[in-house]
């Protein structure tokens, strides 16, 4: 494996749309949600232990997320998760990785993956990652990889590369953000459109002198504190720039103006989990379309619905159809699946009436 190889796994996020099984205390990137016995967190680790070295994968989170972290990856050195003070979105974070590594390996190829993303046919994920990593390391590009979509998804956003270019590494022309039906079904009709998965594969120093060309502030900040990197006196001086950067998505703040990215094609199935309707149309069903994660479930005269049940817990599901039916520790929801939408209204509703501790 190259020394100069390095993942981050950016493990912060809350999965309030996959409320109530996701919650502030542990969100899904800590829950096993396909039931396969591995967090979404224990899988993305595995899955980068098979292409760089241990010492090289690091862990972006809160403070509030480190214990899970650890006894969920009890291998990570603590000196291999980076603290975030405070969620400002991706860029941020985004940027203090790649300045810390950078600081350590001015060499370094650095791959950006969150951490609750499925991704299955794995042989074939090592070697997209494997040749980002090459193409990285010999060409002053950001890269970022894009799935061949198979179906007009209208959560998913889509990358459209130059249709003249033949090349492995394709040049990105746009990004669009999820788009509605229609405009979801003219992509995929045209051919030139990818899904984008939001795993993305830098240098450190193109990654430099981009984000300074594009993200001038960000940059600045992250270059003024950059010799208290790696030191004692990193938490205070982070906290500070923090506090001044805005919350934005990496897309948004980088790759979207740069006009040095490409993308590769992918051949893997993925999914970014982010509804509940995500996860049904990955599970394995019944007969009659029921997709079940829950040991003792037991159903009659029902189809086509999701069901996320306690372990050893007695779920009976009768005479309902097309709905989400998820049952915690504390909470029991029952929706139709076309209203999965309402679950941010769930939440908002319940921090309104000061019910926070069931978030």
């Amino acid at each position: 494996m190259d020394n100069n190889n390095y993942v981050v796994i950016i493990a912060g996020g809350m999965g309030t749309r996959f409320w109530p099984h996701s919650k502030v205390r542990k969100p899904k990137q800590f829950l096993d949600v396909l039931g396969t016995g591995h967090t979404l967190l224990q899988s993305t680790f595995q899955r980068y232990k098979d292409i760089v070295l241990v010492e090289n994968i690091y862990i972006i989170s809160t403070e509030e997320y480190f214990e899970l972290i650890q006894d969920q990856i009890p291998e990570i050195s603590k000196n291999n998760l980076f603290v975030e003070p405070e969620r400002k979105n991706t860029a941020p974070c985004i940027a203090y990785s790649c300045f810390k590594i950078g600081k350590m390996n001015p060499d370094a190829n650095i791959l950006i993956a969150p951490a609750d993303h499925l991704i299955l046919n794995e042989s074939n994920f090592n070697d997209t990652v494997q040749k980002s990593f090459d193409f990285a390391s010999k060409n002053d590009k950001l890269i970022t990889i894009g799935i061949k979509p198979t179906k007009p998804a209208t959560g998913y956003g889509y990358i459209q590369y130059l249709e003249d270019d033949t090349k492995q590494f394709k040049h990105v022309k746009t990004f669009t953000e999820k788009p509605n039906e229609e405009l979801a079904k003219t992509f995929i009709e045209s051919g030139d459109f990818l899904w984008n998965a939001g795993i993305f594969v830098w240098n450190f120093k193109t990654f430099a002198k981009e984000s300074e060309a594009n993200m001038p502030e960000t940059y600045e900040f992250f270059k003024m504190i950059e010799t208290d990197l790696n030191t004692k006196n990193e938490a205070k001086s982070v906290d500070n720039v923090y506090s001044r950067l805005n919350s934005i998505s990496i897309d948004y703040a980088l790759l979207e103006k740069s006009k040095n990215v490409c993308v590769i094609p992918a051949d893997f199935e993925w999914s970014d989990l982010g509804t509940w309707s995500s996860l049904y149309e990955l599970m394995e069903k019944d007969y009659l379309g029921n997709g079940v994660n829950g040991n003792l479930v037991r159903i009659y005269d029902a189809s086509n619905n999701l069901i996320v049940s306690q372990k050893d817990k007695l779920t009976i599901i009768e005479g309902i159809e097309n709905s989400i039916i998820i049952d915690t520790e504390d909470t029991l929801m029952i929706l139709s699946k076309n209203k999965e939408q309402e679950v941010k209204n769930f939440t908002t509703d319940l921090k309104r009436d000061k019910l926070e501790k069931f978030l």
